[in-house]
């Protein structure tokens, strides 16, 4: 029999586990998050996520994956769907939620050796939090409670990825959803500490998913879905070890069967810096348009480019774009693109389609768009280069830039000027810049979906976050939640 399947809390502490395991459970449960900054950002993030979900209610490939297993149920007192009449297990409305905020690869965004989405842990977040508030629990859980599990979330994710790169080992890094989320979790379900590390232990040994659906040939919409499918996953493991289950003190550095030596080439994790509320402080956010990351300062030099090169498509021989080493790896793609997974996850389309229409919208990746013949002959022409100084910038704390450059040369020996933005708009460096586009991009996606009062009535709640902040954090979760699920799908 496996030794650690005799062993029970009377018999083990926090202290037993792996180290990891013990300060991520000692910053959930012992460090008070201070910064007003970090809770400000978390409020933007919210609305910026649930903007997300609202705009992939409107796209049927996602709603057709939502909603209870076994049709036409409903969960008394479970977990709502924002902007649907669905109420769930909250294991499952974990998914939904988070399958929401992800579709468009539209939310927010965290770059270093791993790169990642915090807010695909509001999935789990949200979906635990309104079941919790709509059962009778003192004291009740806030959005000032709501929006400490995103910063605490958030932290631990990014500050996972800052020197753990799961996608050289072809890990995906939904692990680190998994992960964030189970640990916040099970502190408001009334996990102790020694039991939130056993959690963790279940979130490192439980089978993780590969990056198969995000690289060709292969690239499918999983990737829509992989970060809800954590989300859920690590509803589900809390439960699990809420219901006795017992955890497993070395997941990660057990000889030959941890997770180190199984899953990460028998390199050891560890945390860059210590917890805090760094991650939420600095987070990315998409602002103007649905487009990878690290595609987002080619797009906007491609708008830039665009009124010179309209009447000139036929002239352009060569269009050289100079990037960073992440994006080389991930969104570098010639010949076919199958899906709209596949094209949105293409720098060259990505840039092609700028060029083109100087815009990019999420219907621009289906297929009809994809139709325009105009769109290949300008990938075809595209020559895609690392700049090792965009690579370093890239990693530097001091300034994670993620830049791009373009420069269209023409058949007859011109060339355009070399545009470079090392910034996009969601940067920290260019957050008062953005501050209007994500207020434009919240209100656009509201707008599309709910009608009269209740548009109305989300509207001002955006607007009222500075106005109204202790009014707002005073809210319960359940309180909050139904303001967004009184929409055209509701009951």
């Amino acid at each position: 029999m496996d030794a650690n399947a005799t062993l029970t809390s009377k018999s083990m502490s926090p202290h037993s586990y792996d180290e990891l395991f013990i300060q991520i459970v000692d910053y959930v449960f012992d460090t008070p998050i201070t910064s007003d900054l970090a809770f400000k950002t978390a409020y933007l993030a919210l609305m910026d996520s649930l903007a997300c979900a609202t705009l992939a209610l409107q796209v049927p490939q996602c709603t057709a994956l939502l909603g209870p297993i076994v049709p036409e149920t409903s969960v008394p007192q479970g977990a709502r769907v924002p902007g649907t009449a669905f109420v769930l297990d909250p294991i499952k409305a974990a998914f939904d939620i988070g399958t929401c905020i992800r579709w468009l690869d539209y939310n927010d965004t965290w770059l270093a050796k791993e790169w990642a989405h915090p807010s695909d842990n509001l999935g789990a977040i949200l979906a635990v939090g309104d079941y919790l508030s709509n059962r009778t629990r003192t004291p009740r859980l806030t959005v000032r409670d709501l929006l400490e599990a995103m910063i605490k979330a958030y932290e631990i994710q990014g500050i996972l990825a800052l020197e753990n790169s799961f996608n050289q080992v072809g890990l995906d890094h939904v692990i680190l959803v998994k992960v964030a989320s189970s640990a916040v979790i099970s502190k408001w379900l009334g996990l102790s500490k020694l039991e939130t590390a056993a959690v963790l232990s279940h979130a490192f040994i439980d089978g993780n998913s590969l990056r198969t659906y995000r690289h060709a040939p292969n690239t499918g919409p999983r990737k829509s879905w992989a970060a809800g499918d954590a989300a859920s996953r690590a509803v589900f493991l809390a439960w699990l070890v809420k219901q006795g289950q017992t955890g497993y003190t070395t997941a990660l550095t057990a000889k030959h069967w941890g997770f180190h030596d199984v899953l990460f080439r028998e390199q050891r994790l560890t945390l860059a810096k210590p917890l805090s509320s760094y991650v939420m402080e600095n987070i990315l956010f998409k602002v103007a348009y649905p487009a990878e990351f690290h595609a987002q300062t080619a797009v906007e030099a491609a708008f830039k480019l665009h009124p010179m090169i309209q009447q000139r498509m036929s002239e352009i021989d060569t269009i050289v774009i100079e990037t960073q080493a992440p994006a080389m790896r991930i969104i570098d793609k010639i010949g076919p693109l199958v899906n709209y997974a596949d094209r949105d996850h293409c720098l060259q389309y990505m840039v092609a389609v700028a060029l083109i229409y100087g815009d990019l919208k999420p219907e621009y990746y289906e297929d009809n768009t994809a139709k325009d013949p105009r769109i290949d002959r300008l990938r075809d022409k595209m020559r895609l280069v690392e700049n090792p100084e965009f690579s370093q910038n890239y990693l530097d704390p001091s300034m994670r830039s993620i830049a791009n450059s373009i420069q269209i040369f023409f058949k007859e020996g011109t060339q355009s000027e070399k545009v470079i933005i090392e910034y996009p708009l969601g940067h920290k460096r260019r957050r008062e810049e953005a501050s209007s586009h994500l207020r434009r991009k919240y209100e656009m996606a509201i707008s599309s979906y709910y009608q009269g009062k209740e548009r109305q009535d989300l509207l001002a709640l955006y607007d009222d976050s500075n106005a109204n902040e202790e009014k707002i954090s005073r809210l319960s979760i359940a309180e909050f939640i139904s303001k967004f699920v009184k929409g055209k799908h509701a009951g």
